[in-house]
């Protein structure tokens, strides 16, 4: 065995493991589980994080903040009032009385002196004019002043003053002071009370710590709870202890039991790749070619890499995020199955441990699914893709309202920005899928339905060099393809494809044009009549390799060259193969291998149904059935030819595709090779009548012409 061979046998074997590996790796890499916390007090949370289960815990954060609150509203506890402070404070009063009535009365002293003296009472802190206002009263105001004194800061004191409403006591001594004092000793009195007003209640720590011990022995327990999807953080917070404190709790500041989430996740690759295997070992294959497997594979990595690293924390950004492209796209290039299959996973591996998982499984995975098979029924149009849209938007919409609308938490607001997100996300959906067709189609050997369209135009150059040459096979194709493409819409095979295919298929017959009886005028020369079997075989098998060479001159795409190459499958050239034995002094040394098709045989549903089309059609043109069940006898005859001879082993028809087949051929061929009625011919009104015979059919005399079998098997 070769180095390639092997390398493509490891190929085969590896790419399956690959692929769920590189599913495994995407998941263990965006899980928020085992990625290590980077929050800390302070950061803003750059989106939206979501509980990811119902839960209900007791906060240390939230209850301590509530048990400083308690205590702060608690406030200082003072003492009662203390009477001895009140007797000490009247008792220095008192003494500063006795201070200054000895300087008055100081025989030795200056005036001036005696001001200098009544400076230094610091109790006080009187002025000059003041001290000088004392000295200058006589002893009956000066006896009264005291006596007024003594009384003011009596009564202010028997009331409890504060520490901090030490002024306002001080300001509340003027409103005591008697009215029949005059200006000068009201104003004395006032500053001689006020200088000996002092706090008589006394703030005592230990008493208001025990207060506030109290206030926060009797807060309870602050419960947290969030349901499962809920906003934890916001986005655009600025964390703090609590919401550091709730992120810790569902598990998000550090990897927790790493090796169980681990295992999670490989269970789950595990199971998917499971089922996807036994899928494809029954299915096979369902993937054709690497570039396909690559495309599909490679893209389901990318989106679930996507997916999982934009969709978590977020609200809104889920029923945007356009999922159900990727089964838009396979629509376009897979079978119906398939789509499901991989599409299914995806959406299983995106929710997997997301809030509202059912929800989005729903939505991602069973709401895209008709369109994706509307789209697929009805090609590639581009009006098919507003179909897909709009069916997908309805049945995302519909998604959305029926697990939105039972929830309480719901509101209308909140309901209609998630249904213009489903809109929009099938608008994108559809929009991106018409757009990659054609990125993708060229990548994938496949053909745009609007490609198709163009090709089926009658201008196009090679149609127009079929029709110029040999407008008889023209005529044949323009038959086979309306045969084929109503048996392709009946058996869910690409009708547009099978049209054009069919009209296609017999371009090589415009190299050697005169060699084939479609192209032969009726009652003209048979040019097969001078040529031995094989030449004549050579000759009419020669139109596939020239249809090949043409499809490639005119740059048709390569899935049309499918329909050149199998519509005949391998097949032998019955008529000559015949003549052949007939002619042979011994049959025994005539090679059946000289009068077959290259092949190969047919690989699809569209060129199985063209091989079974151009046989029916060049039987039935030959042999002109009489009746309909005549015409029913020779289709079913055809059909069972093809299906004994193994030419339809390697083509996806079943028995009911066949017998729906069968039936779309024979009414086709009805309203093609019906009976014609004969026209009387109706004598002029003057002359004597002319008998006149009818003029044959020209289809008729040719059905009879002795090479009628030549290029038509």
């Amino acid at each position: 065995m070769s180095t390639p061979s092997r390398w493509r046998v490891w190929a085969r074997g590896l790419w399956f493991p690959l692929w769920w590996l590189a599913v495994l790796g995407v998941l263990l890499l965006t899980s928020p589980r085992l990625r290590p916390a980077t929050w800390q007090v302070g950061d803003v949370a750059a989106t939206d994080i979501l509980a990811p289960y119902s839960v209900q815990y007791p906060s240390q954060v939230l209850t301590e903040r509530a048990r400083e609150e308690a205590a702060r509203a608690v406030g200082k506890v003072y003492d009662p009032l203390d009477p001895a402070i009140a007797r000490r404070q009247l008792e220095r009063l008192q003494a500063a009385l006795r201070y200054i009535d000895a300087v008055r009365n100081d025989p030795y002293a200056t005036p001036e002196e005696k001001v200098l003296d009544l400076l230094r009472l610091k109790e006080v802190n009187l002025s000059p004019d003041e001290a000088r206002q004392i000295l200058n009263l006589d002893d009956e105001a000066w006896n009264r002043v005291k006596r007024e004194a003594q009384r003011v800061l009596i009564e202010v004191m028997q009331a409890p003053i504060r520490e901090d409403r030490v002024d306002e006591a001080r300001r509340a001594v003027s409103a005591r002071v008697s009215f029949d004092l005059t200006p000068i000793q009201a104003r004395l009195v006032e500053k001689l009370a006020a200088a000996f007003v002092a706090p008589n209640v006394l703030y005592n720590p230990q008493r208001t710590a025990e207060a506030q011990e109290e206030a926060r022995r009797s807060v309870q327990p602050v419960v947290r709870a969030f349901r499962r999807g809920e906003i934890v953080v916001p986005r655009g917070k600025v964390l703090d202890e609590a919401d550091l404190e709730a992120l810790e709790h569902f598990g998000m500041l550090a990897p927790q039991r790493r090796g169980l989430v681990i295992a999670a996740y490989s269970l789950l690759v595990a199971l998917l790749a499971l089922v996807t295997a036994i899928f494809w070992k029954r299915r096979r294959p369902v993937l054709p070619g690497g570039r396909a497997k690559a495309l599909a594979l490679g893209g389901h990595v990318l989106i679930l890499a996507a997916a999982r690293s934009l969709l978590p924390g977020h609200v809104v950004l889920p029923y945007l995020f356009p999922l159900g492209l990727y089964a838009l796209v396979l629509a376009l290039f897979w079978d119906s199955a398939t789509t499901m299959l991989l599409s299914a996973t995806l959406t299983v591996l995106v929710v997997y441990d997301l809030p509202r998982a059912l929800e989005l499984a729903v939505f991602y995975g069973l709401a895209p699914w008709p369109a994706a098979l509307w789209l697929r029924r009805r090609g590639g149009r581009l009006s098919s893709f507003a179909q897909a849209g709009a069916l997908m938007a309805l049945s995302l919409v519909l998604a959305v309202l029926a697990f939105r609308l039972p929830d309480p938490r719901t509101d209308w607001l909140g309901l209609a920005t998630l249904a213009l997100a489903a809109v929009a996300n099938a608008g994108l959906s559809a929009s991106a899928a018409l757009l990659l067709q054609y990125t993708l189609a060229p990548l994938l050997g496949r053909i745009t339905p609007q490609h198709l369209l163009d090709l089926a135009r009658p201008d196009h150059p090679l149609l127009q060099h079929l029709l110029r040459r040999a407008p008889g096979t023209y005529q044949h194709s323009l038959l086979v393809a309306n045969m084929a493409e109503q048996a392709a819409e009946r058996v869910g095979a690409d009708p547009l494809l099978t049209r054009v295919g069919a009209l296609y298929h017999d371009v090589g017959k415009a190299e050697k044009p005169h060699y084939f009886i479609e192209n032969i005028p009726p009652g003209g020369p048979d040019p097969h009549a001078s040529l031995t079997p094989q030449q004549s075989s050579a000759i009419i098998r020669s139109h596939v390799p020239d249809g090949l060479r043409l499809a490639r001159e005119y740059r048709l795409p390569a899935r049309l060259h499918d329909f050149i190459a199998e519509h005949h499958g391998t097949t032998i050239t019955r008529y000559q193969y015949t003549q052949a034995l007939q002619q042979a002094a011994d049959p025994s040394q005539v090679n059946i291998e000289d009068f077959r098709y290259p092949g190969p045989k047919p690989r699809s549903k569209e060129t199985g149904i063209l091989m079974l089309a151009d046989g029916c059609e060049a039987r039935a043109r030959s042999q002109r059935p009489a009746t309909p069940e005549a015409l029913r006898e020779l289709v079913h005859d055809q059909i069972m030819r093809r299906l004994n001879e193994g030419q339809l082993d390697d083509a996806p028809l079943t028995l009911r595709d066949l017998s729906v087949i069968e039936d779309a051929f024979v009414e086709v061929l009805q309203g093609t090779y019906h009976q014609r009625v004969q026209y009387p011919e109706v004598e002029p009104k003057a002359g004597p009548a002319r008998p006149r015979e009818p003029e044959p059919d020209p289809q008729t005399t040719r059905a009879e012409a002795p090479h009628a079998g030549v290029g038509t098997d």
